[in-house]
């Protein structure tokens, strides 16, 4: 009598289950997948034998197991190794890392089920608690058995359409500060970009009286003649940042090459090996490291004239000697009326040929000295600057240093304001001036009330004079009126940065008053600016809406003439046709037809005429053609009446 497999664990290995049997559940699994896989490699053909099952004709019994004993205590080699674990045979790396896989693999599974199970019982419950409350709101309009079920689809519906429209918005919007999510965005309209950067009133009340050709500025620059922009770079007033506008964010027909990590750029005019810009960064600190007002209307025209590539640094003897030939040629001594060197006369062409148009930025001075104290306090000196005047520098006895040793860092602000020859005060004044007029850095020539007066005088003519100057409060008006000034436009737009280091300097009231008093010429000045700044802008944008509602009322009379002129053709065209079908002998019985004859020869005439200029003179007629078009156009249909 045969003994099931299960009957004598200690005695044999347990055994396969037959088929259509039950299987033995107490009975421990003795191969994995793994150790069947090594099993089968192996190129025992008894063991092979044996695992096929007994021969033909023996039943799977107890002499079976018998049988099947005999061929593996027959080889003792093998015997160990089919004893043991055969997941032991396998080398330390792949046990290990099967050993990873199978726990990472059993962790996902499980993580995967749990979350499956968790979102279906989330959404069991979700159902059943959305549905109660649909039905609490809905129940006494529910007519119908199978109102439960509609609702609760109609609802699934309505809370699948929420989340598709919070997953656009995410994609559309993924910023915490996006517009639409801003209940302004829906109530008021879209903000003019050039309004009130600094956060002031929108209304704006002039203090000075300008004329006319103050306020406009339109300057005729030629970037393929002989034209020049030389940018006068006064230190810590946003000149860094708007010098980088003019070489990498403007639109050009031969744009300047800019190459990575050098800070000059290329900026040669279209055709020619010649460059259209003077600045830091594009020819460099050519006539001394922020020249002044002073310096650049003696040395660019010399420099310009001494070398027709402008993009050759000179020499520091160079540049004395190019100031010595400036003052030298210079006629007379100098004369004590500003109007003599404002940059009106300095435009006028050099020996070259070519007009120079100088632009420079303005800063609130509070804001610009502090900023100027917290780069002196991180080592800066500007030490290589020349300050030439009349064709030399300054001695020491007219221009004496503040600090001893190699720089000023970390010098404290009450010191940094204590130094009564710091080039800090009143620095813009000072740069946009003819310091000629005072004799240069000598205080002894006049009294210094006189030379205060003087100096701000001279540098509210020169600044006024400008072909364009812009304020760093104002990015996008400077934008705006640099475009319209040079007919140049720029990429994108300006950036209006609020927060700077001198904004983060604390101080109070007394410190404030301090400041002002050491910059009062500074103030003046920049009171002046503002004030002309603004009211070319005001003006500018007039001029602008006042162009464009011109244009759209040409275009509507143009329309209506046209429609007219066709209306009296037809007309024209019927009554020549009933005229020739039934003759008349009389030779002038309406005399209306032969003024509507003149009316339409007329307009066909002016618009023949129009279309003529149009094609002469481009797409944009003048205004005195456009005009005479209206006047004749006005009185034909007069004559007509």
């Amino acid at each position: 009598m045969a003994l099931p497999a299960c009957a004598a664990p200690a005695l044999w290995p347990p055994r396969q289950p037959e088929r259509g049997a039950p299987a033995c559940t107490t009975c421990p699994r003795r191969h994995s997948r793994v150790e069947a896989e090594l099993a089968g490699s192996q190129p025992s053909s008894a063991a092979a034998s044996v695992r096929q099952g007994p021969p033909r004709g023996v039943s799977h019994g107890f002499n079976s197991w018998l049988l099947q004993e005999e061929p593996r205590k027959a080889s003792s080699s093998q015997a160990g190794a089919e004893r043991a674990p055969l997941f032991a045979l396998l080398p330390r790396g792949r046990r290990r890392r099967m050993h990873d896989l199978r726990r990472r693999w059993d962790l996902g599974y499980l993580c995967r089920a749990l979350l499956t199970r968790g979102l279906a019982a989330l959404g069991h419950s979700l159902k059943h608690v959305l549905g109660a409350i649909f039905s609490k709101i809905f129940g006494p309009l529910a007519s119908v058995g199978n109102m439960d079920e509609k609702s609760n689809k109609l609802l699934l519906a309505l809370v699948m359409l929420f989340l598709f429209a919070v997953i656009v918005l995410q994609y559309v919007c993924p910023g915490t500060e996006c517009q639409l999510l801003r209940l302004q965005a829906f109530s008021s309209p879209v903000p003019d970009p050039y309004r009130s950067e600094d956060e002031s009133s929108a209304r704006f009340v002039p203090r000075y009286n300008f004329s006319r050709g103050d306020l406009l500025r339109k300057v005729d620059f030629d970037i393929k003649g002989d034209d020049l922009i030389v940018f006068l770079h006064i230190q810590k007033t946003g000149g860094t940042t708007f010098g980088r506008h003019l070489v990498r964010n403007i639109q050009l027909e031969q744009p300047c090459e800019c190459r990575v990590g050098q800070k000059k750029c290329t900026c040669h005019r279209p055709g020619k090996r010649e460059t259209w810009l003077f600045s830091r960064f594009s020819t460099g600190w050519s006539c001394g490291l922020h020249a002044d007002w002073t310096e650049l209307t003696s040395c660019v025209p010399a420099v310009v004239d001494g070398k027709r590539d402008a993009k050759l640094r000179p020499a520091r003897w160079r540049i004395f000697q190019i100031l010595t030939a400036a003052r030298n040629d210079r006629r007379g001594s100098p004369n004590t009326n500003p109007d003599v060197n404002s940059p009106s006369k300095a435009r006028n062409p050099s020996r070259s040929g070519k007009n120079f148009h100088y632009i420079t930025i303005l800063r609130d001075p509070v804001s610009r000295y502090l900023s100027e104290w917290r780069h002196v306090q991180r080592g800066a000196t500007w030490k290589a600057s020349l300050h030439v005047c009349d064709g030399r520098p300054p001695t020491s006895e007219e221009l004496p240093s503040c600090y001893t040793g190699d720089d000023w860092s970390g010098c404290p602000l009450k010191e940094f304001m204590d130094c009564p020859y710091n080039l800090a005060n009143n620095r813009q004044v000072r740069m946009l001036s003819d310091l000629t007029l005072v004799g240069c850095y000598n205080l002894s020539v006049m009294p210094e009330k006189q030379r205060n007066k003087v100096l701000l005088e001279s540098a509210k003519s020169n600044l006024k004079h400008m072909a364009f100057f812009g304020l760093t409060e104002f990015q996008r008006k400077t934008q705006y009126l640099f475009e319209k000034t040079f007919n140049m436009n720029f990429i994108s737009p300006f950036t209006q940065y609020n927060t700077t280091r001198a904004s983060s300097v604390e101080i109070n009231e007394e410190i404030q008053k301090r400041i002002e008093g050491l910059n009062f010429l500074d103030m003046e000045l920049y009171s002046y600016a503002k004030d002309l700044f603004l009211q070319r802008y005001q003006f500018m944008r007039q001029k602008e809406h006042q162009e464009a509602r011109r244009k759209r009322q040409e275009q509507r009379k143009f329309l209506k003439g046209r429609f007219l002129q066709t209306h009296y053709q037809r007309q024209g065209q019927g009554q020549n046709q009933n005229q020739s079908q039934n003759p008349n002998p009389n030779p002038n019985p309406h005399p209306k037809q032969n003024l509507t004859q003149n009316l339409i020869q007329n307009l066909t005439q002016n618009s023949s005429q129009k279309e003529n200029q149009k094609e002469r003179t481009g797409p944009e007629p003048s205004e005195g053609n456009a005009s005479n078009g209206t006047h004749d156009y006005l009185g034909s249909v007069e004559k007509w009446r």
